[in-house]
């Protein structure tokens, strides 16, 4: 289409990718599930994290460096501690079996430690922090990536680690709840991907480009320059986001016995996440205490009166179930993204007749 984006209706959305990923060779199951955790993160705002991945991991399944229809592995067993390889398996499946098997394990503990390594891409991370906080499961994630290098240190002029994400979950009884889900990057690459498609600038402050000078351009990510350097993303907050993706990269490379980023080989065959998951029942702990006081803060926190240009307080998670509601009937895609899907589909051999009944409902915004 040459429209800008095109819309389509999440369920359809759905039903398209899980033919695309089924043509890697995935299991039913495993098409449904990483069809559903994609499209839910596009339902969510974060179009950086949802089907826009599907092409790469096309690319990375028909390489080898993706590999369908594994499944979380005990590698080691200390009742309350689990190490788990990832297998590099499909990310949503792997992440989902980790915290089910971490979920189990803090009912029977009161605390858990989930070690995972050598998963694929698992995606968004705040899905695992909601699978936790649907148990009723306070859970703290730390992740690293290994790939190429994206991310630059704080006073440094290249790019020496991924973007590194934390998370936290905090359950709320019957109200939804406080999920907080973060790159230690300015941004994800992901959303970099996504201006790149669209076309569109990235604001100061937020990229280097490859000899070090700031950038607006998401391109200096992708294309390198005449000396064949790529550029890098910023950190947030200056030291501290530097200093929070450090920790990420120890915690949730090294401590699972995974690996960290410590080298640019120049080319990498997949997208590699470790995590490090605390998972905790508050029953154990503060119960009765810690729903009130929990509850007592968020109120008094949402009381404050909107600063300008700004409608109300909102606590982590309320962005995201907000988009929810707006795109429960229709997600936007930008052109180039759903070329690129197509793409992708036809390379794992979608006909023509295929597409077309997939994307009937798409329509140009």
């Amino acid at each position: 289409m040459s429209a800008a984006q095109i819309a389509i209706a999440p369920a359809n959305l759905s039903a398209y990718i899980r033919a695309i990923v089924a043509g890697t060779g995935s299991s039913a199951r495993e098409a449904e599930l990483t069809a559903d955790n994609l499209v839910l993160a596009n339902l969510s705002g974060h179009d950086s994290h949802g089907v826009g991945m599907i092409p790469a991991y096309v690319g990375f399944a028909l390489g080898g460096g993706l590999v369908p229809n594994q499944h979380a592995r005990v590698t080691a067993d200390l009742g309350s501690m689990v190490m788990i390889d990832g297998c590099r398996g499909y990310g949503q499946v792997i992440g989902h079996e980790a915290m089910r098997i971490g979920v189990e394990r803090a009912r029977a503990h009161g605390l858990a430690l989930v070690a995972l390594s050598n998963s694929h891409h698992i995606g968004r991370i705040g899905q695992w922090a909601e699978d936790c906080a649907a148990a009723g499961m306070v859970s703290l994630h730390f992740v690293n990536a290994v790939l190429r290098p994206l991310v630059a240190p704080f006073a440094g002029s290249d790019a020496r680690f991924a973007t590194n994400p934390f998370c936290c979950g905090i359950p709320r009884g019957g109200e939804e709840p406080l999920i907080l889900d973060f790159a230690t990057s300015r941004i994800a690459l992901g959303k970099v991907r996504v201006a790149r498609q669209e076309e569109k600038t990235l604001a100061p402050g937020t990229l280097i480009d490859g000899a070090g000078n700031p950038s607006t351009d998401p391109r200096v990510m992708y294309e390198r320059d005449v000396a064949g350097r790529l550029g890098a993303i910023l950190p947030f907050g200056e030291h501290k986001g530097y200093g929070m993706a450090v920790i990420c990269e120890i915690l949730g490379g090294a401590l699972t016995g995974g690996k960290t980023l410590h080298e640019d080989s120049g080319n990498f065959t997949g997208i590699y996440n470790n995590m490090l998951s605390i998972i905790i029942d508050p029953e154990r702990l503060g119960g009765a205490t810690f729903h009130a006081e929990r509850d007592a803060f968020i109120d008094w926190v949402r009381a404050s009166p909107a600063a300008p240009g700004h409608d109300r307080v909102r606590i982590a998670g309320e962005p995201e179930r907000e988009m929810r509601a707006r795109r429960s009937q229709s997600i936007p895609i930008d052109a180039n993204t759903w070329r690129d899907i197509e793409m992708a589909a036809r390379k794992v051999g979608l006909t023509d007749a295929d597409i077309a009944r997939f994307c009937a409902g798409a329509r140009p915004i």
